[in-house]
This record gives C-alpha cells, structure tokens and sequence, in this order.
C-alpha cells in the first residue's frame, strides 16, 4: 500500500505537482516531510518546473501579501490604542492657560519673530493653519477684519484654487488676501504631491499678543 502511494506520488510530482496537490489527489493524510523524502529524486520536465515554480511563486507572493496585510493591522490596532489612551488631552484645550501655552509654541516653532507689531504664522498643513486660529480666537478678543492672508505656491499650480481652498480653510475672506507669492525656483518644474496646497501664511495685527506668545514661549524655554 505505501510503495502504491509512493509510486503513485513519484509521479504525480514528475508532472509539476506540489505537495498539497498530491496529498489531495491521493485522497490520504501524509506528512509533507514524508513526501519530500519519497520525491527527492524525481526529475521533472522543464514543463513541469515550470509549472511547479510557477505555483511556489505565486503562493509565496499570497503569503507576502498576507503576511504584510496582517503587519498592517497589528500598526493600525497599535495607533488606535494610543490614540485611544490620550484622547483625553483634548480637554484640556478647553483650559484658556493650556490653550495659551499650545498657541505660543505653535508660534514659537512656525511664527515669524521679525516682526512685533503682528503675528505672522505659516504652515502647509491645513490642520494646523486651523488650530492656530481656533486657538488664537479662544485666547483673545480676534477683530477677523485684522486677518490677512498670503498664500505661498509654485509655479504650475492654479492660483484662484488654492485661494479658495484656504479661504474655506480659514474663513477668512478673499478680499483679505495679500497677492499670491510663486516660488520662483520651481518654474518649468512640475509639483509631484498631488495634494500639496501651497503654504498659507496668515497676519494678525496686534503687537500686545505678539509679546505675550514670544513671552510665554520663553518661559517654557527657560
């Protein structure tokens, strides 16, 4: 019985076949170390490497995929995990003095210090444009008719579109809008992040809330 299987084995993997296909022809439950003794010494037809090649690749290929897919996972189940853990955090937005500390780092890291009579803070991320100006009308009376705004891009993107984007972005009308400044260095070259919007550069007028944020980040500097 066990030299049938054998034989019958040896020759299904002559034609190309692989240990599970065997086992499943064969209809019985042999290990696959079993096998791989019994066929070592099988020579096969070009076809039938091929064929048996071809099959080993296409499995390990499932297997990458899978194998990423599941790393994947696992990453996303971590992040939600921390995200999940610190959500908390956004309470304390709600405190004023924690709000006030959050906007002067903020300034701290992308505001100009060049000039003390306004505020100058530019970012590319709409994100951050947006908690910039959340936090400065939380911490301080904001007359929205002293917002101006400069929208910094390159060359082959469409000007009158980016406006609108961070008009809506900020909700700071158009007619508040410095004209657009165009990186000169990037003519004749094509801008390849699809969803890049330029840099918002936003002005606020008021020389006191200057000195305050520069004071408050010193004191967190010190």
């Amino acid at each position: 019985m066990q030299n049938n299987l054998k034989e019958l084995a040896q020759k299904l993997r002559q034609e190309g076949k692989t240990y599970s296909e065997i086992i499943a022809e064969l209809k019985v439950t042999i290990v696959k170390s079993t096998l791989s003794y019994w066929c070592k010494d099988v020579i096969m037809s070009q076809k039938a490497t091929m064929r048996l090649n071809a099959l080993v690749n296409s499995s390990l290929s499932r297997a990458r995929i899978k194998a990423a897919m599941i790393k994947k996972e696992k990453q996303r189940a971590y992040i939600n995990s921390i995200t999940f853990n610190n959500l908390y955090l956004q309470n304390y937005l709600e405190n004023d003095d924690f709000a006030r500390s959050i906007l002067a780092i903020l300034y701290l890291a992308e505001g100009s210090k060049n000039r003390s009579g306004s505020l100058t803070f530019g970012n590319s991320d709409p994100r951050i444009i947006q908690l910039f100006i959340k936090l400065l009308k939380q911490c301080y009376p904001i007359d929205n008719l002293k917002f101006r705004c400069t929208v910094q891009c390159r060359d082959d993107q469409d000007v009158l579109e980016l406006m609108e984007f961070w008009s809506k972005t900020t909700k700071i009308p158009q007619a508040q809008f410095y004209k657009t400044v165009i990186d000169q260095r990037t003519i004749g070259k094509i801008t390849k992040k699809l969803n890049y919007k330029g840099v918002c550069r936003v002005d606020y007028f008021s020389a006191h809330i200057y000195h305050e944020l520069t004071c408050i980040a010193n004191i967190i500097l010190s």
